[in-house]
């Protein structure tokens, strides 16, 4: 794929994202397009969100389920940036105006205090970095229509990233056992999903050890003072207008979120 057609395709998704509106497939215009073409539009539409304004506080990794990777076809993760335009704090309210088609995540999300810069960042190397974690709700939104999204799809369009709500309570990673760890998502006071952190990866480390190795291969480092989303613990939970939504982590507390 040209440049041209990558910054034509990134500039469509970064007015799909401006109007809350939605587009066909990449992949259903473009079938021959690769991942790797994915993470040039992707870059396209990051470029075009920070000339706006926006400035880089982390990163986030998707498609670390077992069940998810199905869906797509693929078996490894991806990855997307968080900007100061998607953070919400505990128990903000969430405008639907500014979403599509949302959809709710339980995750734990890790502060970094050092720089982790790969390739070769072990598990050990990821928690001797990590200042807390955190739970925390992923938005996740699609600009492409009706989320029929391959995994080129939602690769370029920031790895389907909407917004992100941070918990108040940052617990040291020595105090929790990430791996056994047990989420329950609460939507309306109705328990709507459960997890555990081995769902992200086997441990959540894991998936930020592979985001700092896979970005190190690029020259890109997870920066101290960045957040990480670490992958989802559970499913996918829709939301609309009116929904409450509250995930407690085993260990590291709770993070709510409401949407009007």
């Amino acid at each position: 794929m040209d440049k041209s057609q990558i910054e034509q395709l990134g500039d469509r998704l970064f007015d799909a994202l401006t109007q809350c509106t939605s587009v066909p497939p990449l992949t259903s215009q473009h079938p021959d397009i690769t991942v790797d073409d994915a993470y040039a539009i992707q870059q396209r539409l990051m470029q075009r969100r920070l000339a706006a304004g926006e400035r880089v506080v982390g990163k986030k990794i998707g498609v670390t389920s077992q069940a998810v990777m199905n869906m797509l076809g693929v078996f490894q993760p991806d990855f997307g940036w968080l900007t100061d335009g998607m953070v919400y704090n505990e128990g903000e309210a969430v405008p639907m105006s500014r979403l599509i088609q949302p959809k709710a995540e339980g995750e734990i999300a890790f502060v970094l205090k050092k720089t982790l810069q790969g390739p070769g960042i072990s598990v050990a190397d990821v928690l001797a970095a990590t200042e807390g974690v955190m739970a925390c709700f992923e938005i996740v939104d699609s600009r492409i229509q009706d989320w029929k999204i391959k995994i080129q799809d939602t690769v370029a369009d920031n790895a389907s990233c909407g917004v992100f709500v941070l918990g108040d309570r940052l617990v040291d990673v020595r105090d929790v056992d990430l791996t056994t760890c047990g989420m329950v998502l609460e939507k309306n006071g109705e328990i709507v999903a459960t997890g555990a952190g081995a769902a992200a990866l086997g441990h959540p480390a894991n998936a930020v050890a592979w985001l700092a190795n896979t970005l190190g291969r690029h020259g890109i480092a997870l920066e101290a003072g960045e957040v990480v989303l670490s992958g989802s613990l559970g499913i996918m939970v829709p939301v609309a207008a009116g929904d409450n939504l509250r995930v407690t982590i085993g260990g590291i507390g709770g993070c709510s979120v409401r949407f009007v």
